[in-house]
């Protein structure tokens, strides 16, 4: 048998380096596993991730790339009743090829599922927690410690960055904006701010007042961005409608921070001229009754001005709700019911 000439050995050499640099070789990378999961690169798989106790589970797909990268996670449905980010991810399930992909992205389709499944705004049915208040969790806690502790364990933990997909909620009329979290960490707050142009949100609040501690972050933005992870928490959508307007800009945004990441071709359409937040306050009900708004969300309010007033159940005015100062009104609740305690509306003030 003759040996090949070295022209000919020249051009397999060449042909090998390209094949390696094209990533194309799945066999080099080793499967991705998340709970149950065990996914081949160049492959997608969907499951649950069991919750200790076995009161509820989280369903996820994993679309592990044919090609090294980042590990991205995108989080919907931490609050139920926020369907378009929900809606989204299954859009993004169906577009992202594994063969084209670089890198891995984690789709939580719906975070809290109980929420989902009994159309709750706010809370956990079994045990009336906030979801995205409780992180990083508790193995030995209620259900919603739970839920958190099992999305901090395997999807926070096991990512390079975050982004957890929020909207208006049932009962909230909201613009979108964007949060960017300030960390102690320079690097990971630094590439959350590009994530935060990447999505596309013209509106960004930048948010120092987030918990710095890790053992009680209380956010599930903010548990990945303590452990040096960026991340950001989106809002796009309102009134917990289904909007196909909503849904695709969910979707753009996603698709313009993984070209941020390189995980597929092209170049972020990052915003030319955002609108910064650089102080919000969230104004809550001092009372139970029914809330009459007077404004409506995206209106610019000066200090003081009349944002709505508050009534018993019989009609009687209980309270004037006045803007703590000058600045836009990033959400304001649309429905009657007041509880003591729960917000009414959120006043931002824009960066001069």
């Amino acid at each position: 048998m003759r040996k090949p000439s070295q022209a000919v050995l020249g051009i397999m050499l060449v042909f090998v380096a390209a094949w390696i640099a094209s990533g194309d070789q799945t066999g080099t990378r080793a499967p991705f596993a998340i709970g149950g999961l065990s996914v081949p690169a160049g492959q997608t798989q969907s499951g649950f991730l069991e919750v200790p106790g076995g009161e509820t589970k989280i369903p996820v797909t994993v679309i592990h790339g044919a090609k090294p990268g980042r590990v991205l996670a995108l989080v919907a449905g931490t609050h139920g009743f926020e369907y378009p980010p929900i809606l989204s991810l299954y859009r993004i399930k169906d577009m992202v090829r594994p063969a084209d992909l670089s890198g891995t992205l984690i789709l939580v389709h719906i975070a809290n599922l109980p929420s989902f499944q009994r159309r709750t705004i706010y809370f956990v049915p079994a045990d009336g927690k906030n979801l995205n208040r409780v992180f990083p969790g508790d193995p030995n806690g209620t259900l919603s410690q739970k839920m958190a502790y099992v999305l901090t364990k395997e999807v926070v933990d096991r990512c390079d960055a975050l982004i957890d997909m929020h909207c208006g909620d049932g009962n909230e009329a909201l613009i979108p904006y964007t949060y960017w979290m300030i960390g102690p960490d320079a690097a990971s707050t630094a590439e959350a701010k590009a994530m935060c142009l990447a999505f596309g949100i013209p509106t960004i609040i930048i948010d120092d007042t987030r918990s710095q501690d890790i053992k009680d972050s209380k956010y599930l933005g903010n548990t990945a961005l303590l452990r040096k992870k960026p991340a950001i928490t989106t809002e796009y959508g309102f009134l917990g409608r289904s909007d196909e307007i909503a849904i695709q800009k969910n979707a753009a945004g996603v698709l313009s921070v993984m070209r941020l990441f390189k995980m597929v071709p092209g170049e972020p359409e990052s915003v030319a001229r955002p609108v910064w937040i650089d102080k919000y306050e969230v104004v809550n009900s001092a009372h139970d009754g029914l809330f009459f708004p007077e404004v409506e969300m995206g209106q610019y309010v000066a200090a003081g001005q009349r944002v709505g007033y508050l009534t018993d159940y019989f009609g009687v005015r209980l309270q004037i709700l006045t803007a703590p100062f000058e600045g836009v009104v990033l959400y304001i609740i649309n429905t009657p019911p007041a509880n003591k305690g729960e917000p009414l509306f959120e006043v931002g003030r824009v960066k001069k």
